[in-house]
């Protein structure tokens, strides 16, 4: 299974960074998870709260930047 290329974490929430390959280069996804804990154990779900709402639209923000300054690397790199 492949890994995040980059995660973003504020709190219990998390936005994990997914690069994939097309036809025209690299594009990037994004999934938001909320980890909590169920007895001893840690899970994940993608269902968010109220609370959450605020942290999500941040974290949405700082992936956004992550992958704008992303695309631009691999243009240039791409160029040279």
């Amino acid at each position: 299974m492949n890994k995040p290329v980059h995660k973003i974490r504020i709190g219990n929430i998390t936005a994990s960074i997914w690069a994939n390959e097309g036809q025209k280069g690299t594009f990037y996804n994004v999934t938001i998870n909320r980890s909590y804990k169920d007895g001893d154990q840690w899970k994940d779900t993608n269902s968010l709260n109220r609370d959450d709402l605020l942290v999500v639209a941040k974290l949405s923000d700082q992936a956004h930047t992550w992958i704008c300054e992303q695309e631009q690397a691999d243009r240039q790199q791409a160029a040279a």
